[in-house]
This record gives C-alpha cells, sequence and structure tokens, in this order.
C-alpha cells in the first residue's frame, strides 16, 4: 500500500481536502486537492541550486485545464487543448501574485508550479482551489517560502456572505472577489461587481481573512506531519562595499535627478550616475571580489544596487517630504485630455491620455453571430464583449517584435473588460456583439486603467447605450518600518516598480466595477486598505469629471458604417424549415440577401445587415417559409394559374389560395381574362380554409384600410 498523508480544510460550508503522497513522487512535491468533484494535481519542482546570469527570481507557474475534466473532447482540427485560454492564463497569474512577494531577495533557485484541473464538477470554482494547492506544494518543499498563503472566493447573497461559491451562487450575486494573504496580512485580492460600495469590499476582505488564517494554520500542521524542515537563506554575496561605493559616487547626483521633476533630465543624470559607479568598479581590478561575483553568476549587481538606492531616495521624497518624482502630491492626479470620434470609419473610438500614458480604443459591433465560442471547462460557453489590449514596444520607446499577447497583455485587458461589462446593456435590449481593442501609444504608469477609460467612451461613441460612464485608477504604497504608509493616486511606471503596491479600481460615481491589488510588500494592513479605497474614489471621480467633459452620453445613433440589427419571432417549430435540410435554406437566405441570421432556441431571428433592402430581402423569405394561412389574414400574393371559375394565388412558396370568379370584382363578371393574368401582385384576404387545408380568398372583400396596411 501507499503511504500517503491528508488534511480537511473547512472553507465555509464546504470541505477541501488535500493529500500527499500517492501521485507524482519524483516531483520535489505533489498535492491532490479536491472539493465536491473537482479535483487538480498541483506539482512543485525546485532545483537544488541557484541559476546562474538572472537578477530576478525564476518563479514559474502554469495551470492547465484538461477538456476530460468535464468528459468532452476538444474542438478544433487536432482536437487537443492546444495553448492555454485566456482563463488558464488568468489563473495561472492569480496562482503567482501572492506567492512571488513571499521569497527573500536573491534567492534564484528555479520554481515551478503546475496545477493541472483533472476532474471539474462546474460547480465548485478550481481557482482558489489551485492557489491553496500551490501554497501547500510549496510548504511541503522546504524551501525559503515565507508562507503559507490562503485563498478564497467570496459572494454576497441576500445580504450573507458566502466563502467559495458556486457558479450558480457567484452569478447571483453583485459581488465577486477572491482574496489571498497569510496568516496576518492581505497580499491580493481580484474582484468583478456590480456597482458595489467600498464598505462592501472591506466587509468581504475581512470575512475572507477568518477562512484565509484557517487555510494557513493547517497547511503549517500539515508540513508538520509530513516532517518537512524548512530551509534557511543567506544571500550568498555580501554587496555592501558595492553599496558603499554607490553612496559615495552617486547618492547626490540621484538625489539631484528625483528632486528634478523633467522625466528626460532625470533618465540623463542617473545614466550619467550610473557610469560613473561602474567606472569605479572597474577601477577596483578583476581579483576584487565585486567583479569576481559579478563574472562568477553573471549577475550586474552594480544595476542591481543602483536601483536600490534610487528606490530609497524616491521613497524618502514622499515620506519625508511629500513629494513624488514629478512633483506631485500623494493624492494628486495628472493631466488629462480626451477625445473621441477620431477614427474615420470605426464605429466608436477614443483617446484616453493621462500623463504620459495613451490609449486608443477603438470598439466594433457586430451581429449575434460573432460572438466568440469559448471551448474551455467553464459553464460559460460564448462572450458577446470582448476587450483586446496590445502593448507594443514603440509605447515605452523600445525596438519589439510585434508578437501575440503575453500574459501581462492578457490580465491587463480582462482588468479592463471586466470593469465595463456592469455598464453594458442586455442582449435583449442591444443585441450587438462587440469588441473593444485598446491600443497603447504610450506608457507610463497603468495602462489597464487608461483603457478601462478609452474603452467606456469609445462605448459611448459608437452608440451603444450604456448604464453610466467608467473610469479607473491606479493606486501605490509606499511603506516603511514605523511609520505610516503613503497611498499613492495615479502611480506612473517608476512608483509601480519601486513602490510596494499596485492596485486599480475602477467604477461609476456610486460603485465599484472592478479592483486588482497586488503587494509588493509582505501585506497591507486593513485601515491602510480601507484609506486607499477611499482616496481611490476620489481620483475616480476627478478621472471622470475630466472624461464627461468630452462625452458624458451615449451617441443617440450608431454610426453609419455599423450593421443594423432586426428581430423576428418565428413559432419553435418552424426553426428546422428556416434552416432546412443541412442548412439549405438558410444558406440560400443569406446569398439572397447578403445578411447575417441567427436563430435562437426561442424562435427568435436576428437579422444583421449593412443594407436595408438585404434586411428586408431575409425576413420576406423568412415569413414567406414559416407562413401559415389564417382566416381573416391579408396578404399579398400573385396569380399562378388563371381556371374558368377562378384564379389560384400563390400566398407562399408551396403555399396556394384560390380566388373564386365571384370574389373577384364587386360587379358580377363572366370570365377572368381582362380583371387577372398570370403574374400579377395582388392584394387578398382569407375567407375560409376547409377541412381539407384548402384556402379561399377574396379580392373584393379587401378594405382600402386593409390593402394601404399589408405590407
Amino acid at each position: 500500500m501507499v503511504e500517503s498523508k491528508k488534511i480537511e480544510i473547512p472553507v465555509g460550508e464546504k470541505i477541501v481536502t488535500i493529500e500527499t503522497g500517492k501521485y507524482a513522487k519524483s516531483a520535489t512535491s505533489s498535492v491532490t486537492v479536491r472539493c465536491g468533484d473537482t479535483m487538480l494535481f498541483v506539482h512543485c519542482c525546485v532545483s537544488p541550486e541557484p541559476r546562474v546570469g538572472i537578477d530576478f527570481f525564476p518563479l514559474l507557474i502554469d495551470y492547465e485545464e484538461r477538456m476530460s475534466a468535464i468528459g468532452r473532447i476538444p474542438g478544433g482540427y487536432n482536437r487537443s487543448e492546444g495553448k492555454s485560454s485566456d482563463k488558464a492564463i488568468l489563473i495561472s497569474r492569480l496562482i503567482d501574485r501572492p506567492i512571488r512577494p513571499l521569497f527573500p531577495h536573491g534567492y534564484r533557485n528555479d520554481i515551478q508550479i503546475v496545477a493541472q484541473l483533472f476532474s471539474y464538477d462546474q460547480v465548485n470554482q478550481p481557482d482558489t482551489l489551485a492557489m491553496l494547492g500551490a501554497s501547500c506544494a510549496l510548504m511541503l518543499t522546504g524551501v525559503p517560502f515565507e508562507g503559507p498563503i490562503g485563498a478564497v472566493r467570496v459572494s454576497k447573497i441576500d445580504g450573507r456572505l458566502i466563502a467559495n461559491p458556486t457558479h450558480q451562487e457567484a452569478d447571483k450575486s453583485a459581488l465577486d472577489i477572491v482574496v489571498a494573504g497569510t496568516h496576518d496580512s492581505v497580499i491580493m485580492v481580484e474582484a468583478g461587481c456590480k456597482f458595489v460600495t467600498e464598505d462592501e469590499i472591506m466587509e468581504a476582505v475581512e470575512f475572507a481573512q477568518v477562512e484565509i488564517r484557517k487555510q494557513c494554520d493547517a497547511q503549517l500542521q500539515f508540513a508538520k506531519e509530513c516532517g518537512v524542515e524548512k530551509q534557511e537563506f543567506v544571500d550568498p554575496y555580501d554587496t555592501t562595499e558595492l553599496k558603499n561605493i554607490i553612496n559615495e559616487t552617486a547618492h547626490d547626483m540621484i538625489f539631484d535627478a528625483y528632486h528634478n521633476f523633467d522625466r528626460t533630465y532625470r533618465q540623463n543624470k542617473l545614466d550619467e550616475a550610473k557610469k560613473l559607479v561602474k567606472e569605479k568598479v572597474e577601477a577596483l581590478g578583476e581579483d576584487h571580489y565585486i567583479n569576481k561575483i559579478i563574472e562568477e553568476t553573471g549577475i550586474d549587481f552594480v544595476a542591481e544596487e543602483f536601483k536600490a538606492a534610487e528606490k530609497k531616495i524616491m521613497r524618502a521624497m514622499i515620506l519625508d517630504e511629500g513629494v513624488r518624482a514629478d512633483g506631485r502630491k500623494p493624492t494628486e492626479v495628472r493631466p488629462i485630455w480626451c477625445e473621441v470620434g477620431v477614427i474615420p470609419r470605426a464605429h466608436g473610438s477614443a483617446v484616453f491620455t493621462r500623463g504620459q500614458t495613451q490609449i486608443l480604443s477603438v470598439a466594433t459591433l457586430a451581429g449575434p453571430g460573432m460572438a466568440q465560442e469559448l471551448d474551455g471547462v467553464d459553464p460559460e460557453t460564448k462572450k458577446t464583449y470582448m476587450h483586446k489590449y496590445i502593448f507594443p514596444g514603440f509605447s515605452v520607446g523600445e525596438v519589439k517584435a510585434l508578437r501575440g499577447p503575453g500574459r501581462r497583455e492578457v490580465g491587463h485587458g480582462h482588468l479592463a473588460e471586466r470593469a465595463n461589462i456592469p455598464a453594458l446593456p442586455s442582449q435583449e435590449e442591444f443585441g450587438y456583439t462587440i469588441r473593444v481593442t485598446s491600443d497603447v501609444l504610450e506608457s507610463n504608469g497603468s495602462t489597464s486603467m487608461g483603457s478601462t477609460c478609452g474603452s467606456s467612451m469609445a462605448l459611448m461613441n459608437a452608440g451603444v447605450p450604456v448604464k453610466c460612464m467608467i473610469g479607473g485608477v491606479a493606486m501605490g504604497m509606499i511603506t516603511e518600518p514605523g511609520r505610516e504608509p503613503v497611498v499613492l493616486t495615479d502611480i506612473q511606471g517608476i512608483e509601480d516598480f519601486l513602490g510596494d503596491m499596485d492596485f486599480k479600481v475602477t467604477g461609476n460615481d456610486d460603485g465599484i466595477t472592478a479592483l486588482q491589488m497586488d503587494m509588493k510588500a509582505k501585506g497591507i494592513a486593513n485601515d491602510t486598505l480601507r484609506r486607499a479605497l477611499a482616496q481611490a474614489k476620489e481620483g475616480r471621480l476627478h478621472i471622470l469629471s475630466k472624461m464627461r467633459e468630452v462625452i458624458s452620453e451615449p451617441a443617440k445613433e450608431i454610426s453609419p458604417y455599423a450593421p443594423r440589427i432586426f428581430t423576428m419571432t418565428i413559432p419553435v417549430e418552424d426553426i428546422g424549415t428556416v434552416i432546412g435540410p443541412g442548412g439549405k435554406n438558410i444558406r440560400g437566405i443569406i446569398e439572397a440577401s447578403g445578411a447575417e441570421i441567427d436563430i435562437q432556441d426561442d424562435g427568435r431571428v436576428t437579422i444583421t445587415s449593412n443594407d436595408k433592402d438585404g434586411a428586408d430581402i431575409a425576413m420576406k423569405m423568412i415569413n414567406q417559409m414559416t407562413f401559415k394561412p389564417v382566416e381573416g389574414l391579408v396578404c399579398k400574393g400573385k396569380v399562378v394559374k388563371i381556371v374558368q371559375f377562378g384564379a389560384f394565388v400563390e400566398l407562399a412558396p408551396g403555399k396556394d389560395g384560390m380566388v373564386h370568379i365571384s370574389q373577384v370584382c364587386k360587379e358580377r363578371i363572366d370570365t377572368i381574362e381582362g380583371h387577372l393574368n398570370v403574374g400579377d401582385e395582388v392584394t387578398v384576404k382569407i375567407i375560409k380554409i376547409d377541412d381539407r387545408g384548402k384556402v379561399s380568398l377574396t379580392i373584393k372583400g379587401v378594405t382600402e384600410e386593409e390593402a394601404a396596411n399589408c405590407q
């Protein structure tokens, strides 16, 4: 028998089971995580030696979904999972973000965590289970991980907070928030909301912390039961002398650079200072300890410690002087200017510029048939609103090949997409599929929030009847032990890079629609988080006011270049008739009209066309296919046959009726000739349908009003 160890962790009203010792025993550690019939394998491998020649912590997180988890074979030609879905990439990022800050500076051993979803009941959501499994797997390796972490999703239904809600419960809730943290503090928050307040966010965070502490305690006990001994890490490279050289050579120059608010001057001054430091280090000789460790490891310790000196001076400016690197006060937003309708043939477009961050957002409208089909394991099978975020090298002045979106781009695009969804009209109100692309033209801080603002304005410019305008702001934080943290509004790139927090909040005047917080410090106190939320609201309201100076409500009409949507309803039993054998009939309608046709299971037909004549053709053909004669109905038809006692009129393909000679004219006539001819279009009324389905028509019984109203 295989010896394994197992723990059960209560999360809200559910039990999460974690087991180790049965599978993947060649990995450094491996755990199985299960809740209901959702089950994941989470494996962790740690290299025995640090990687040479890198100046970062090489942590790699991979989350994989198997379509067999829901009993399906993947679509596509190869019938294989292929590249990771956007959802899988987002969960990989969700696992990474709270774990990465909890490793000591200088630790460079490769660590890979692979979370594999092998069973999914489509009830118990796998993302927080994968985060918990990743933390537990790390704890069992004994690496110097300053965890464990816990992770919990929170929703609110009928005033009651629920931990790790099912998909169905989360869909009903106005609040969907994932919180991750250590036993003592929050490290990461990710939320999608339907206009909730700051107080509701804090209530959910504090509720989540209770569950997180249980998870952390259980993992510590589990590691102890498994006999894990945690490694102590001491950075093997002493750079004290290098720090002293930088302080003596460059401190005043760095101080001067950061106290000059011109970005170009600062960069030139810093480059000059770094060059002097490098010259001094090179002058020490090849045999000197500093040059030896640079040669031995391939790590640019000069650049690393120079950045640390910059960080110390920039943070001191904020904490001691209340002045930021560009001269702003902590609560001040950079100058904003916007414009809409900048792309002539686009259905809607906007440029949002805040400081040195500039976004071009373009909205495109299409019929429901252009909805994105999702070949994944989630219950959601299609998307009618899509946002694509594009970050080219020129936005930061770099030469960089244009490639597909990386994990960062997927994450930023998803945040801006999630931010605007609560403001969108329902499909019943506005049946279009909508796609917005946000191209970053210039970047210096929070392009995702710029994309949120640009998208909202582009949607309004396109005439999408959004409920309200959505704005977003990125917050930062500077902390030092024993001092009150300083929260920064609208952080720029250097404050993100050298600060302790990246906290993005989106919403309208009254409530929050999306939220994302990542910590570089070891966590954030609840009082500081509450203060950051309040300060973010002030910043968001200011940004919204600037956006409203350019556009304050959706355009009354959509662009003349956008397709028009027409809807009609047919009996459910006639859906097969319209589609035809192998789709023959609907293809014929599309070819004849040039319109896009989409038929729902309830009989709702959507016709999308740039040409009203084409839409009219499609509707006429569908009406003809689904035509059913009813007594009293007035309609147009074509004379197809003349007989001695009357004429046969085609009401729809394959559906005829007869006008008796007595029903042609008000006066008595002896012959049809001279009154009706084959090919004539006439307006008729159905006066009788006999037991055999034969239809009797009248021409003389149609009033002038009925004839005028007949289409």
